[in-house]
């Protein structure tokens, strides 16, 4: 063999494929898909995931509602019913942000390097985690969307369709934060606290386990500027359509949210949500390409 002849197969035998959007939707496919395995067979974290909820609903929900008076047999919702859509959106706000940031596990024991060296983008590789993390959480919602008649919310074919689309929606915002968190982490210890110390503050400051009307103009001015009450208010709202409740109590568990005295449209909270997502997503790319 002639040396032009081997040089052609050293060529050959290193030559990268082209990138195509053919090939980055595969890359992002195996990626969810390995989310999803991790998923399933994790039993442990399944049953973890489900307990908070469970307890916010149930024990919070029933002892607040005892404290708070209010019931159907008193023409007002029971809390435990208003409290639904905030305990989904827990469990969405915990499983989506330990997703995303789960990828400092891959770093530590150099999965992340593995797929960062293949011939495909970054971004695909962080959408295919984002997306991942987005149907674990909308997946172990479906457990608690089955409980939704035990707290007075209806079966509704379309309102549970429209819960799952919010749901997902509102998994793949929190992903992605979990995904720009976990860019600088280099350890799992590093990243629980972090992670505490930013999903905390989002679950309080939402309106997830309060209404959000009559705050102190502090309270209310936080909530404003938390991106993840954009993600539960529709979520609340859709639920609250679908309620035999008059104007006065839908006033006092769900006024919406106002910015001065203009009342925001739904589908304006949902483009806010949407456009959250897809700045974390550009955030963490952008972080993910400066550190690996």
């Amino acid at each position: 063999m002639t040396t032009e002849e081997m040089s052609g197969l050293r060529t050959e035998a290193v030559r990268v494929p082209e990138s195509s959007l053919a090939t980055e939707a595969r890359a992002a496919a195996v990626v969810w898909q390995r989310e999803m395995i991790r998923f399933v067979k994790d039993r442990a974290r399944i049953l973890s995931s489900l307990a908070q909820p469970l307890l916010f609903l149930f024990v919070l929900g029933s002892g607040l509602g005892s404290l708070l008076g209010t019931g159907a047999g008193t023409g007002s919702v029971a809390f435990t019913t208003f409290l639904f859509p905030g305990v989904m959106a827990i469990s969405v706000l915990f499983t989506a942000a330990f997703a995303g940031i789960s990828i400092v596990w891959d770093r530590e024991f150099g999965f992340l390097r593995e797929m960062l060296v293949a011939p495909v983008s970054t971004a695909s590789i962080l959408v295919g985690k984002a997306l991942g993390g987005a149907t674990v959480a909308t997946l172990q919602c479906l457990v608690l969307l089955a409980l939704a008649g035990l707290v007075g919310v209806p079966y509704d074919p379309l309102m549970l369709l429209a819960m799952i689309g919010l749901i997902f929606l509102m998994g793949l915002m929190i992903t992605a934060l979990g995904l720009v968190l976990a860019a600088r982490v280099r350890q799992v210890q590093s990243a629980m606290p972090l992670v505490q110390l930013v999903i905390t503050p989002l679950m309080f400051l939402s309106g997830a386990l309060f209404p959000l009307s009559g705050l102190p103009t502090w309270l209310a001015v936080l909530t404003h500027v938390n991106p993840m009450t954009y993600a539960v208010e529709p979520l609340r709202s859709v639920v609250f359509d679908h309620l035999d409740v008059d104007a006065a109590t839908r006033a006092r568990f769900d006024p919406g949210i106002v910015w001065g005295t203009w009342p925001v449209p739904i589908a304006l909270q949902i483009l806010i949500t949407v456009a959250s997502c897809v700045l974390l997503l550009g955030l963490a790319v952008w972080r993910f390409r400066r550190t690996e």
